[in-house]
């Protein structure tokens, strides 16, 4: 009977989240074309809080919780652990006051009605995993535009989603985090812990599971003063894995 449930509210949210791609597709093209980059985020908010909230159409839940007493007049590099493509829209959409900034695949910028035009117009840092150093000039790029516009930028340091039954983490890579700090040294690494989203669409987008309970934990800052990038990254992992009672994988 759940499995049936599942298929029909996934049908039911898959229909409605291809909607909210295209009109939002259309809106966003409208909006930097017409009325420019600032009329061109706050549709993309919109389209976020729109897929985000559409997850209610599965009768599952969101909560978005703030321990952080976030800056406004530094940088952000905001560190989330990675279950699913679904942990994208709450950021957007809960810390829109800081513009945050992707590093994702190349792959993505092409193919996805409203994100890939995101994607292309936002600023991201579009990343080769293929090409190590063309990578490294993206995330360069990107710890500079934060840098200077006091903006904020998101990396996923496990480097790819984890959905391990036993609620596991992959060990976070240095690299990203390292170079967007050597750009953006005056940024704040504030630590994102996300539960629930793996359990929501373990096997992709269809079937998902419905009346699944997810959340996104903004954590306090870690100031990278004095720091290591390597016991920076250490520190972040190490609070959302002490948030969400997780164990880390001891390599990968």
């Amino acid at each position: 009977m759940k499995k049936l449930v599942d298929y029909s509210l996934s049908i039911v949210y898959l229909l409605y989240f291809g909607l909210v791609l295209v009109i939002f597709h259309v809106a966003q093209v409208v909006s930097f074309h017409v009325f420019g980059k600032q009329a061109h985020k706050k549709t993309v908010d919109w389209m976020n809080a729109a897929i985000s909230y559409g997850w209610y159409l599965t009768g599952s839940s969101i909560q978005f919780n703030n321990q952080a007493n976030l800056p406004t007049d530094r940088p952000i590099i905001f560190v989330p652990n990675h279950q699913s493509m679904f942990d994208i829209s709450p950021i957007i959409w809960f810390l829109r006051r800081h513009t945050p900034i992707f590093v994702s695949k190349v792959e993505l910028a092409h193919g996805i009605p409203g994100v890939s035009y995101n994607l292309r117009k936002s600023g991201a840092a579009l990343i080769d995993r293929k090409d190590p150093k063309q990578a490294i000039v993206e995330i360069a790029r990107l710890g500079k535009l934060i840098q200077e516009t006091k903006r904020s930028a998101v990396i996923f340091p496990e480097g790819t989603r984890t959905r391990s039954p036993q609620g596991e983490m992959k060990p976070f890579v240095t690299g990203g985090v390292a170079t967007l700090l050597k750009r953006a040294p005056s940024a704040l690494v504030v630590p994102i812990a996300i539960r629930g989203t793996g359990h929501f669409n373990p096997k992709g987008l269809f079937p998902l599971t419905s009346f699944s309970r997810m959340s996104w934990t903004v954590l306090p800052g870690i100031e990278p003063t004095g720091r290591t990038p390597d016991e920076v990254v250490r520190l972040a992992q190490e609070s959302i894995a002490k948030e969400l009672g997780h164990t880390i994988q001891a390599g990968v």
